[in-house]
């Protein structure tokens, strides 16, 4: 299934969880919604290696979990320009596709890694803590924005 807008997102996974991505160049960290689509829970963070096992990964969370789409983080420059690392996340769900058949919904992460980080030292998590969590909750935050932004359509 190609990327979609927000409404025909929200529409086509109703009723189902949903998983957010923070794509990074060495982690992916990955947050999961519950079936009611108003919460989102850090879940994990995986090494990214190769393409072909990173997505089997992701293909074993969308089967366990019942996914009924991917929110991936767009990392556009402050001035909302595009550059490489929005052009590699493209790829990225391009190459998705292939192996998962769901929507997939782009969403603006500026400073989500910012807030995270932010939240982990208010919570007083020690350095090793703060970095082993840092992407699945930045991935939170971007999934907690689309389920919030969902429910006011």
């Amino acid at each position: 299934m190609p990327v979609v807008e927000l409404d025909e997102f929200a529409s086509s996974s109703r009723s189902k969880r949903l998983i957010g991505l923070d794509l990074g160049s060495k982690t992916i960290g990955i947050a999961l919604s519950d079936a009611g689509q108003m919460i989102a829970t850090p879940m994990e963070t995986i090494r990214r290696t190769k393409f072909a096992k990173d997505a089997l990964r992701l293909q074993e969370i969308c089967t366990e979990h019942d996914i009924g789409g991917i929110v991936l983080g767009m990392p556009f420059n402050m001035d909302g320009s595009e550059g490489p690392r929005v052009q590699s996340t493209r790829a990225f769900v391009r190459n998705l596709e292939q192996k998962l058949d769901l929507p997939y919904l782009f969403w603006d992460e500026r400073l989500t890694t910012v807030a995270a980080e932010r939240a982990m030292l208010e919570a007083d998590l020690s350095r090793k803590k703060r970095a082993a969590r840092i992407d699945a909750t930045a991935a939170g935050l971007i999934l907690q924005g689309v389920l919030d932004r969902m429910r006011s359509l």
